[in-house]
């Protein structure tokens, strides 16, 4: 719909809640969503303080609690996360300073409101301090870029890491002074004391649709970084020993809509890790026009951004998705000792055949490669 709801609904959760008789809506969500140690995810309680903050600030606020096993030999590891999904404040054609102060402040809000929940790691949402212009190729975007280290988001950040005590996940679009003042999409993770423990720079840059980022940066060059906080490893690799995976999007609803309630969950069950997936959320239009060589008429916008982030844990569970049209803060407890369960219970690491693989991909890297096909002498 025209206002970014899903048929007036904020969430699919919503719409099967309002049509879906509740005898048979637990075995829909049972199918769609999983179940967490055998149960369904349950809501988190949550202070009324922070309930009616999230009210008062008109940003969506959900919760969800994902347990483990009890275990003789290891205590509970409960790390409460958050991921904030936002929309720029400004119309584009805001001097660009007032657009990156305005998304500051909103952000803020919210990131405080995480802070008063007890959050102790948030992520937030691909390139959060601009729009997601890329699709343009206007290079007068690139004024947004800014260090990893020194730039006003990224310091920013570390204040309210510091105010807090929370891991905070910066994804900037990042100005590399050091290298020729190369463009990077780079996430920035901060420490609880505001320190920056390192970046990560995307590793695989899209070129579809109007997804034109290769016009602005190319792939990263940071490897497969695992950063060990005091709540956690997180990355987004497991075989480096990632526990907790943040994926900082940016998707628009007609390219991968039906893909996203799957991503996250696919990676989590592959991997025997969690995955919170953060997806942008909006409507922005340009003040030109620009094409992208796929035969659509000129737009001004890149379609919906559909918002929906949401939680999914090793054992295939997932929370409820945060609202497609509305800025908003998810806040999960999850157990980290439910990745070695998933492990010891599915033995994906162990039955995983490492050395065929590496020796595949040896050879298909290699120019006089073959495919390895069996035809069928009949034919």
């Amino acid at each position: 719909m025209s206002d970014g709801s899903l048929g007036g609904y904020a969430t699919l959760e919503e719409l099967l809640e309002a049509h879906v008789p509740a005898d048979k809506l637990q075995h829909a969500k049972r199918v769609l969503y999983g179940l967490n140690v055998g149960e369904p995810v349950a809501d988190l309680a949550m202070s009324p303080d922070v309930r009616e903050r999230a009210k008062q600030m008109d940003f969506d606020l959900r919760t969800a609690l994902f347990r483990a096993a009890p275990e003789q030999l290891r205590p509970p590891r409960v790390v409460r996360i958050g991921l904030i999904q936002n929309k720029i404040v400004l119309p584009t054609d805001a001097p660009f300073a007032d657009q990156a102060k305005a998304i500051r402040d909103r952000v803020g809000q919210m990131i405080d409101t995480a802070g008063q929940a007890g959050v102790k790691v948030v992520c937030l949402q691909e390139a959060w301090h601009m729009p997601f212009a890329f699709c343009t190729r206007e290079k007068v975007w690139c004024e947004f870029a800014e260090s990893a280290e020194t730039g006003d988001s990224v310091v920013f950040c570390q204040a309210a890491a510091r105010k807090w005590g929370m891991v905070v996940i910066c994804p900037i679009l990042e100005r590399d002074g050091p290298h020729n003042e190369t463009v990077w999409n780079t996430a920035v993770v901060i420490g609880h004391n505001g320190n920056i423990i390192g970046k990560h720079r995307k590793n695989h840059i899209p070129r579809v649709g109007d997804f034109n980022e290769s016009t602005y940066y190319m792939e990263g060059n940071t490897g497969h970084p695992v950063f060990e906080t005091a709540f956690g490893r997180i990355a987004a690799f497991g075989m480096n020993g990632a526990e907790l995976v943040f994926n900082p999007a940016a998707t628009v609803g007609e390219l991968s809509e039906p893909l996203w309630p799957i991503e996250a969950r696919n990676a989590a069950i592959a991997n025997s890790y969690f995955v919170a997936g953060i997806n942008r959320v909006g409507t922005e239009t340009f003040p030109r026009e620009f094409t992208s060589g796929d035969g659509k008429p000129a737009h001004k916008d890149f379609g919906h951004f559909y918002g929906s982030s949401y939680v999914a844990a090793p054992d295939g569970s997932r929370s409820p998705s945060l609202a497609r049209h509305k800025d908003g803060l998810l806040v999960a407890d999850i157990d980290l000792n439910l990745c070695r369960q998933t492990k010891d219970k599915w033995g994906f690491q162990m039955t995983a055949r490492y050395d065929m693989y590496a020796d595949f991909f040896a050879r298909y890297v290699r120019p006089d490669f073959k495919p390895q096909i069996l035809r069928d002498p009949a034919l």
